[in-house]
């Protein structure tokens, strides 16, 4: 079996991940909607922190840098996040298919690595969806992460086009040096932007 469809994702996920962190300023970073609900920041270190134990444990992947950066801002974050996640990138894209559907432990229960990778993709898909929350509570807007949002135009069934922030992680790092990039948004026009308005 070929698996190059999780490295694949694996990269286009990145780049998400590292997308709607960039939508937050540093004076965002300690947002706490609710009590028991991360900040920002913490979402990041955590994000940063489970995805180098599964690697490290799970996969045998490993970094030359430390979990987090040693300076905790967004920029450093997003710096971090993609260099770290670039040099699993390119080890995870060396492995062949008996790799990837080889038994190894998830926790208390073994699974195939290609099954736990799914769920790694998941549980960072989980925790970037709740920091999109977080961009409306605080009154931003929401690019595109797989398809339409309220803000690029509304359902996909109207027309709403995908408008990304950045397309590459590069991209994003260059532009983020230098204050960010934000490219129009059309917001929802005329149609709902909802299904149940």
């Amino acid at each position: 079996m070929t698996c190059t469809f999780l490295t694949e994702a694996y990269d286009s996920e990145r780049l998400k991940t590292l997308s709607v962190w960039s939508e937050f300023s540093d004076a965002d970073l300690g947002f706490r909607p609710a009590g028991y609900a991360r900040t920002p920041l913490e979402h990041m270190v955590h994000q940063c922190l489970s995805e180098d134990t599964w690697m490290r444990t799970m996969f045998g992947v490993t970094v030359s840098r430390g979990a987090v950066p040693s300076e905790e801002t967004r920029l450093a974050f997003l710096r971090h996040y993609a260099d770290v996640s670039g040099d699993r990138l390119n080890q995870l894209r060396t492995k062949d298919g008996d790799w990837w559907e080889e038994i190894v432990s998830f926790f208390d229960v073994t699974r195939s690595r290609a099954w736990i990778f799914l769920r790694r993709l998941t549980h960072s898909a989980h925790h970037r969806g709740q920091l999109t929350v977080y961009l409306r509570l605080l009154g931003k807007p929401l690019y595109s992460t797989y398809g339409p949002t309220a803000d690029t135009g509304g359902l996909f069934a109207s027309g709403a086009p995908t408008i990304y922030r950045y397309q590459s992680s590069d991209a994003l790092l260059a532009s983020e040096a230098d204050g960010g990039s934000w490219p129009a948004l059309p917001g929802p026009g005329t149609r709902p932007p909802t299904e149940r308005p």
